[in-house]
């Protein structure tokens, strides 16, 4: 192959790249529902086994006769201008009542964030008690990886990190979506978080579609019904509650609750 035929390739290659870079498309507003997969028998057996109840073998036995092992919960994240809202979708099927409050298998949070003065409010729900939490949006030191996958059509990367001292996260991001936003309360990757994994935790939260379109700004509205108050004193709130129900247990269930 001679000098000009060579040269005439690298040109074509460099302009094929060129144009499918110029044709990604890069969404910075629209809605992302979610699906978030709870393995409810993996959670009841760290349970059980962290029990001197004599009986936990049967109430294991009965929990897997009685509960579908894995539970689906939906929601939807509205992004527009730096800002989203993460809502759930009521939840139609049945709640998993089992040994008290589990907030493992629930959905407890409405947040509303603002990616540009990192202010987030967030309305919970804890106890049957509605509490609307202000404060900073979470601080997290992530690891980007080369690891990558596609999630709702979509090109991510992987990235690590540690949240609430000992809770492992797996995130993917994509850069198509060029807003630091995810489901719940994790962000602050260059992209949007379509993908959260917490492995030893039993649960996920996957982007199941995403929809290219201007948010109503009616949709956009901060919660604004619940008990105000910030981390500090929510966690001192339920840390004082959870003693009355779990004992020493409280701190794991505490991180369900603030995540």
């Amino acid at each position: 192959m001679n000098r000009k035929i060579i040269t005439v390739v690298l040109l074509f290659i460099g302009m094929s790249a060129t144009l499918s870079a110029q044709n990604v498309r890069f969404v910075k507003e629209g809605t992302i529902t979610y699906e978030r997969t709870i393995n409810t028998y993996a959670i009841m057996e760290k349970k059980m086994a962290k029990s001197d109840n004599a009986f936990k073998g049967p109430i294991m036995e009965g929990f897997k006769k009685s509960q579908s092992q894995f539970k689906t919960l939906k929601s939807t994240l509205y992004f527009s201008k730096n800002q989203t809202l993460f809502k759930p979708t009521e939840d139609a099927s049945p709640p998993v009542n089992y040994l008290g409050p589990s907030p493992e298998f629930s959905q407890l949070n409405t947040i509303f964030s603002d990616l540009t003065t990192h202010q987030q409010v967030t309305q919970k729900n804890a106890f049957e008690e509605t509490f609307l939490v202000k404060d900073n949006t979470r601080k997290i030191r992530w690891k980007i990886t080369t690891e990558t996958r596609e999630i709702a059509g979509y090109s991510c990367r992987r990235a690590n990190a540690i949240v609430l001292d000992s809770i492992y996260v797996v995130a993917f991001y994509t850069e198509q979506i060029p807003v630091s936003g995810g489901p719940e309360s994790f962000n602050g990757l260059p992209g949007m978080i379509l993908g959260v994994a917490l492995p030893h935790e039993n649960v996920t939260w996957f982007a199941k579609t995403v929809t290219d379109k201007t948010v109503d700004s009616k949709v956009m509205v901060t919660p604004a019904k619940g008990k105000v108050t910030d981390n500090k004193g929510l966690t001192a709130t339920l840390l004082a509650a959870l003693k009355d129900y779990w004992g020493d247990g409280s701190n794991a269930i505490l991180k369900m609750f603030m995540l």
